[in-house]
């Protein structure tokens, strides 16, 4: 991996680079949304699959979402409940959301806010990005950030300095960076909830 200062970080990111940081389920593979499709080359990954698209907050999520008042007070009762965490919302989607991140069409997105102290730090100052699980296709999701740096080591990554800074509390590079579950996943289909999968967080079928 490429380990670079924050302002380099960023850098990496504006110039459409992949780079990769950890969340309290599994390290996210990440790229401005406007790149997400480099994200689909580097992992062998078929289009049909869905990206998710993570921020610091909802505020940040929102102008890529589409819904009227009486959805959005359906959508903040449960975000309001469950994030920042483990938990994907699959939401209509608004003409904002670019076409890198919407290769077959689809009238959906999948949004979370992570609950992971360096993931929030990141991502306040980046703004939303098109993430998935570091892994070739069909693999299991890579752990550790030195298992990422063997398989993947042209990601861009925070120097241990850059991480020390924003959370000292960071787990070692040879040590699992979050829960190593992926994310519960729901979505708003006639003016109800679905829960697609079980994970990290479990959640009952919503009325």
């Amino acid at each position: 991996m490429v380990q670079v200062a924050l302002a380099d970080y960023l850098a990496a990111l504006s110039r459409g680079q992949l780079v990769s940081f950890p969340t309290d389920t599994v390290p996210a593979l990440a790229a401005a949304p406007e790149a997400s499709d480099r994200i689909y080359q580097l992992k062998q990954r078929s289009t049909s699959k869905p990206l998710i698209l993570m921020a610091a907050s909802f505020a940040d999520l929102r102008p890529y979402l589409a819904g009227d008042e009486a959805e959005l007070a359906a959508w903040t009762r449960l975000i309001q409940r469950h994030w920042p965490g483990a938990l994907t919302l699959v939401l209509p989607a608004s003409d904002r959301l670019p076409p890198a991140m919407n290769l077959t069409g689809t009238a959906s997105l999948g949004v979370r806010v992570p609950a992971h102290p360096l993931a929030q730090s990141i991502l306040a100052r980046s703004g939303p990005l098109a993430t998935t699980s570091v892994n070739r296709s069909g693999q299991p999701p890579l752990q550790t950030m030195a298992a990422i740096e063997a398989e993947f080591p042209q990601l861009v990554t925070l120097s241990p300095s850059a991480i020390a800074a924003l959370y000292p509390g960071c787990s070692a590079p040879d040590q699992p960076q979050g829960s190593g579950q992926p994310s519960t996943v729901v979505a708003w289909q006639d003016q109800g909830w679905q829960v697609l999968r079980q994970g990290a967080l479990y959640l009952e079928q919503q009325p």
